[in-house]
């Protein structure tokens, strides 16, 4: 019997909350609970997408995984080394094999260092010799389509959005990750030159063998680029599967929602009602249960008594949902399979 793979990426029940100061406008404090138990698997090689709508806490979590903020709790494993812990993994050694490239490919630039001087920062920290660091940010710069004798010693002001985004990726490759997760990276570019940096991005990933977490509120977009989806909602997962399982066969009431809502060009297929009504919770004080119930058509009283696991309906798709989970008392809920 061969043994089972090891996912690369590993995250394991991640918290984080951010205390709220007292005050005129914020009485009394309180926490947002911006990722609330949070825990997924990423395999070497695939692209993991994640959607839900802004607030459900899809950045949070990427910037959790590279520590730019700490977790209150919670385990990122990585080869299945754990990150910031004794024994573990050291977080600068992470942050070499997990790199972001971030939506505003303006700020994430040095205005004042040049593009090569932007690719060529992060492995001349590392020790690589000035000349070797160059040679590798000219390298990147092929392969990202930006030709070094042209675009080397420009400044970003003297770029295009396509053209920085391009950098930011080549500077995100320098130091050679094994994961690189992708947060809004091509919303801001207009739909002609996001295809371009969507196609270079597979590209990149068979080329290189590289893993990628990809974050974005274009249905789509992630569609295309992704193997599995998973969905947030107000700090949760509620939905993780294969790509083409979750698109075709969604089964949690958010998720069908998402998907309703997608533009699309048929006319047969046009959204005739709003697919969710109200706003999200407030994230200092989500409902009990299920954090969807106060939206959802669906909910009862179970929805509020008690949260919904996510619980695995076929093999690798997993939903929390009481009425995907067979026997939770739901009146929608498949029965339990009877003993043979």
């Amino acid at each position: 019997m061969s043994a089972i793979a090891m996912p690369l990426l590993q995250v394991r029940e991640l918290v984080k909350r951010f205390p709220l100061k007292g005050g005129m406008f914020a009485r009394g404090g309180g926490v947002v609970h911006a990722v609330d138990g949070v825990s997924f698997g990423v395999d070497r090689g695939e692209t993991l997408g994640i959607v839900g709508e802004s607030g459900c806490g899809k950045s949070t979590t990427a910037r959790l995984l590279v520590r730019l903020i700490d977790p209150d709790d919670g385990r990122v494993l990585l080869e299945g080394r754990e990150i910031g812990h004794p024994g573990g993994m050291p977080v600068n050694e992470a942050r070499r094999a997990m790199q972001m490239v971030f939506q505003d490919s303006f700020a994430s630039l040095n205005p004042r260092l040049t593009v090569e001087a932007s690719i060529a920062f992060g492995p001349r920290v590392h020790g690589v010799a000035d000349a070797d660091a160059r040679g590798r940010a000219h390298d990147l710069l092929r392969k990202v389509g930006l030709e070094p004798g042209r675009f080397a010693a420009r400044y970003p002001h003297e770029l295009s959005g396509g053209q920085r985004q391009r950098v930011n990726i080549a500077r995100a490759l320098a130091l050679a990750p094994q994961v690189v997760i992708l947060d809004e990276a091509v919303s801001a570019l207009d739909k002609s030159v996001e295809a371009q940096v969507l196609n270079l991005l597979l590209d990149l990933k068979a080329d290189l063998g590289l893993t990628y977490i990809f974050i974005s509120h274009d249905l789509n977009v992630v569609q295309y680029v992704s193997d599995r989806v998973m969905v947030m909602y107000l700090g949760k997962v509620v939905e993780i599967g294969p790509v083409g399982r979750i698109y075709a066969d969604a089964a949690h009431p958010y998720t069908k929602a998402l998907l309703s809502a997608m533009p699309t060009m048929d006319p047969a297929h046009r959204t005739q009602a709003p697919p969710l009504a109200g706003d999200p919770p407030n994230p200092i004080d989500p409902p009990s249960g299920c954090r969807f119930r106060t939206r959802c058509p669906f909910a009862e009283d179970l929805c509020a008594a008690r949260e919904p696991v996510l619980g695995e309906t076929e093999a690798g798709h997993r939903v929390a949902c009481h009425m995907a989970n067979a026997g939770s008392g739901h009146s929608k809920a498949p029965p339990l399979a009877r003993a043979a």
